[in-house]
């Protein structure tokens, strides 16, 4: 084995490690905000301002990572970002009052927002190492990691323990977690490397391409953000199922979008990442057809078509980020700005989403307000196949050619 590829295993297994435990710090954090709630008596006007200024605090640090990771590499800010995210959790954990609370909330994002960037540049290098598709699963993991955090904080709530002592073990122990997966990353390539004027420079990447990302990005996260806040309300209102039959709606989203993202390198490497995310867009719009259609089909079958189009758009939005990432990556060149600018129009989604779907649903209805995120699954389509064949054409300089055959591990 030469040593690129040594370089190239150990540095996989250290990125699935900061994803996981990127996904595990947001799953402790959004289990524990009941506790939260309840400890600070917030209620859900000042819990909703303190998630957006956390969504602030993020995009600000996003878009400051960027130049941060082409400048100094993605592995640095790596080293800083990861145990940073996990410390700075310390704070709304401690916080004694709302005021301190909302301070602490900045903080908190900040911290997600350089650890989001930073470990996805250097996803995108180590999928360039192995030559193949290998995003996919890296994205599945931070789902896994979010899933072992909420299950956590369950266990011990059952277990009598307390919400806020768990929260801050975890904010001390986390950032000595990220340590021995820092330390498998690749190494910070020779300084001529980065700093080449060559023609496939990510870092030269136009700003109508890096936009057209965005909005791909933005409309598959908005779309997510959908299925994530109403696919069980939407259950419970809409087709009047059960209290308990009603979440399974959002599992069923959930556990196809875990899967495909667990098993979508495959997919990619089979397809190529302009079919791929042709597709996903394509099957996410299917899905919420399915769902928006429901409530007409008789009573036996209305739940089943409507959990076959969550399932459907989990399927088809899994791909999505991983793909425009995977994308920027192979333009070549130092990747931090776009990513960053691209992660933070996806960030945006998640922002305005909940927002403003739940204004339309207040002025017209729920079903209504679904058609948003049904329009912009197509848009993912629309925008994100021209946009990766526009970033392939960056990387060769020539028009679109098939994408050359994956590498063997």
């Amino acid at each position: 084995m030469n040593k690129s590829l040594a370089e190239a295993r150990r540095a996989r297994v250290a990125v699935f490690g900061f994803f996981f435990l990127a996904g595990f710090v947001m799953g402790l954090w959004a289990a524990g905000l009941p506790s939260l709630d309840e400890r600070l008596h917030l209620g859900p006007a000042r819990l909703s301002g303190v998630l957006l200024l956390i969504s602030g605090g993020a995009l600000v640090s996003m878009l400051v990572a960027g130049p941060l990771v082409d400048r100094y590499s993605s592995r640095r800010v790596c080293w800083i970002g990861g145990p940073f995210s996990g410390l700075v959790l310390l704070g709304p954990a401690l916080a004694p009052s709302y005021g301190a609370l909302v301070a602490l909330a900045v903080l908190f994002g900040l911290g997600l927002g350089v650890t989001e960037v930073a470990m996805n540049a250097h996803s995108v290098e180590v999928e360039r190492r192995y030559g193949r598709p290998i995003i996919s699963a890296f994205h599945g993991t931070w789902s896994l990691g979010g899933a072992v955090g909420g299950g956590l904080t369950s266990a011990a709530l059952h277990a009598g323990l307390d919400a806020q002592m768990l929260l801050v073990t975890a904010a001390v122990v986390v950032p000595f977690l990220y340590v021995p997966a820092a330390r498998l990353l690749l190494p910070d390539p020779p300084r001529h490397a980065s700093d080449g004027s060559g023609k496939a420079s990510g870092g030269s990447l136009r700003w109508g391409l890096i936009a057209l990302l965005g909005v791909a990005a933005f409309a598959g996260h908005l779309s997510e953000g959908a299925a994530i806040d109403w696919s069980a309300l939407h259950a419970r209102w809409v087709l009047e199922t059960g209290p308990a039959l009603a979440p399974l709606a959002y599992t069923i989203f959930s556990a196809a979008m875990t899967i495909i993202r667990l098993l979508g390198d495959p997919i990619r490497a089979r397809l190529g990442s302009v079919r791929t995310i042709g597709l996903a867009g394509a099957l996410a719009t299917a899905g919420y057809v399915l769902v928006l259609v429901s409530p007409l089909v008789g009573e036996p079958l209305r739940v089943a078509c409507a959990w076959t189009g969550w399932g459907l758009a989990g399927v088809g939005l899994a791909t999505v980020i991983p793909v425009l990432f995977s994308a920027v990556g192979a333009a070549g060149g130092p990747v931090g700005r776009a990513l960053a600018m691209v992660t933070a129009f996806g960030y945006s989604g998640l922002l305005l989403g909940p927002a403003v779907l739940g204004y339309v649903a207040e002025s017209w209805s729920l079903p209504v307000a679904l058609v948003i995120p049904g329009i912009l699954a197509a848009v993912v389509a629309l925008t994100g196949v021209p946009a990766v064949r526009a970033l392939h054409h960056h990387a060769t300089g020539t028009a679109p050619t098939p994408e050359p055959e994956p590498a063997r591990d």
